[in-house]
C-alpha cells in the first residue's frame, strides 16, 4: 500500500468498508463509493468527549459550503455505531451532536485509523487526523493534531478550494494564505515575478 506503512500525500487513499450512522440509520459505506467527489475524511478520538463535538458540529454547520464544492465529509472514530447513534441523539446543549449532515463512521476494529496511520496505540484511539482526498481517490492534504486541540473548519475549506483551483489550473500555484479570487502565480522563475511585482 505505502512505503513502510506511512501514508503520504500524492498516494491513493486506503479504501475501506464500514458501518456508519447516516440520517439516524446504520448503513455500510465505502470510501470508493465517493469516487468522483472530493472527500474530507477526519478522525477524532472518542464520542461523548469535549473537543470532539466542537469539531464535528462545526463541520456539520458548514456542510453546505463543502457540498457546493462537490465534497463529502466523513467523520471517523474507534467507537461503535451504537455509540455514534446515541451521541447524535443527544442534544447539543447536553454535550451531544444533534442531527448531523454527514456520515459518522465506526472504526471499532481500528483498521481505518491504522491504515491512515493516526491510531495512538497506547491510548487506543485515533489522533485528530484530517485528509482531503480528491475525486480520483488520491490524498492531496493531511494534518494530524494531538488529542488536546481541535482543527479549523474554515482552513480546511480554504485548503480544499486551493486544491481544486490548482487541479483545474495546472499551470498555476497558490501562494500562502491564498483565498478564492486572489492572485495566483506561475511556477516559473521568470513568470513568477509578475506575482511578486503585483504584491
Amino acid at each position: 500500500m505505502t512505503q513502510e506503512g506511512c501514508l503520504r500525500v500524492g498516494q491513493p487513499a486506503p479504501d475501506f468498508s464500514a458501518t456508519a450512522v447516516v440520517d439516524l440509520e446504520f448503513k455500510t459505506i465505502k470510501l470508493s463509493d465517493y469516487r468522483g467527489k472530493y472527500v474530507v475524511l477526519f478522525f477524532y478520538p472518542l464520542d461523548f468527549t469535549f473537543v470532539c463535538p466542537t469539531e464535528i458540529t462545526a463541520f456539520s454547520d458548514r456542510y453546505e459550503a463543502f457540498s457546493q464544492l462537490n465534497t463529502e465529509i466523513l467523520g471517523v472514530s474507534c467507537d461503535s455505531e451504537f455509540s455514534h447513534l446515541a451521541w447524535i441523539q443527544t442534544d447539543r446543549k447536553s454535550g451531544g451532536l444533534g442531527d448531523l449532515n454527514y456520515p459518522l463512521v465506526s472504526d471499532f476494529k481500528k483498521e481505518i485509523s491504522t491504515a491512515y496511520n493516526v491510531l495512538d496505540p497506547d491510548a487506543g484511539v485515533a489522533l485528530r487526523g484530517l485528509f482531503i482526498i480528491d475525486k480520483d481517490g488520491v490524498v492531496q492534504h493531511s494534518t494530524i493534531n494531538n488529542l488536546a486541540f481541535g482543527r479549523n473548519v474554515d482552513e480546511t475549506l480554504r485548503t480544499l478550494q486551493a486544491i481544486q483551483y490548482v487541479q483545474e489550473h495546472p499551470d498555476e500555484v497558490c501562494p500562502a494564505g491564498w483565498q478564492p479570487g486572489e492572485r495566483t502565480m506561475k511556477p516559473d522563475p521568470v513568470a513568477s515575478k509578475e506575482y511578486f511585482a503585483a504584491i
